[in-house]
């Protein structure tokens, strides 16, 4: 009866918005759009704008939601984030529920920065979903903010024949560069997990709003640039009240 798209929109600038995305939204009857207070407010209004440039299907409804926060008195993270995702598959549930009726199939979406397969949960709290509401999920792939990176700085990922590692500024504190790889790519860092490590031969290119017209690019060898990239981070979060950010580390291959 239910239909759910998640709908990969690239990492902030509408014309990432693939064909196939813009098709997406339009055959869809409800576009859930994630509420995450005043200080986001304008994530959500690039939502809105994406939406209004892409749908013309009159009859498509959009509608806003609170998105729950995680519970910062949960001691384990793992366990933190869980609960948060059950809360938000129930918000979901929550707005999609007054719109059911009986023998009429519903096409839902949800509007996902980047793609919905990269450290993105939407696929995860679908399945709690799932087993809450008979659904048939869809998936429209999105432009990642890895691949913007690379774009913005005119880079390639990977090293000629090399491995690349994706993960998180939490995993990098935890334990070191990853082994088995000179290039790294650390999403989800809450800031300067780089500082952590030796910056002797090693290369950052860093970005924050990659599509962005508020984009802000840094690169260089880290022990030259990480204070600014401190600097300048620490300075846009205040301006904006949150950052998205990324950035790739490269280091010179160990010697035989």
């Amino acid at each position: 009866m239910i239909t759910l798209d998640l709908i990969g929109i690239g990492s902030g600038n509408p014309d990432h918005v693939t064909a196939q995305a813009a098709k997406a939204m339009d055959r869809a009857d409800l576009i859930l759009v994630p509420l995450k207070g005043e200080d986001k407010a304008d994530l959500a209004g690039l939502r809105y704008r994406i939406i209004e440039s892409c749908v013309t299907n009159p009859a498509t409804h959009v509608q806003g939601f609170d998105l729950p926060v995680r519970d910062p008195a949960t001691p384990d993270y793992l366990a933190r984030v869980s609960d948060w995702h059950d809360a938000i598959a129930l918000a979901w549930e929550a707005a999609i529920r007054p719109h059911l009726r009986p023998e009429v199939p519903l096409k839902v979406a949800l509007l996902v920065w980047g793609d919905p397969s990269l450290y993105d949960s939407s696929l995860r709290i679908a399945e709690r979903l799932a087993k809450r509401l008979p659904l048939t999920l869809r998936v429209t792939p999105g432009i990642t903010a890895i691949q913007a990176l690379c774009a913005a700085h005119a880079i390639p990922l990977n090293g000629l024949g090399a491995p690349v590692t994706i993960t998180t500024g939490r995993a990098l504190r935890e334990t070191g560069w990853p082994a088995g790889s000179d290039t790294v790519v650390i999403l989800l860092d809450a800031g300067g997990a780089f500082g952590t490590l030796d910056p002797t031969g090693i290369s950052i290119w860093w970005g924050a709003y990659v599509g962005m017209e508020e984009e802000i690019l840094i690169s260089g060898p880290l022990a030259e640039v990480a204070s600014q990239i401190l600097e300048t981070r620490s300075s846009a979060r205040a301006a904006h009240g949150w950052i998205m950010d990324i950035y790739l580390m490269r280091r010179e291959p160990a010697l035989p």
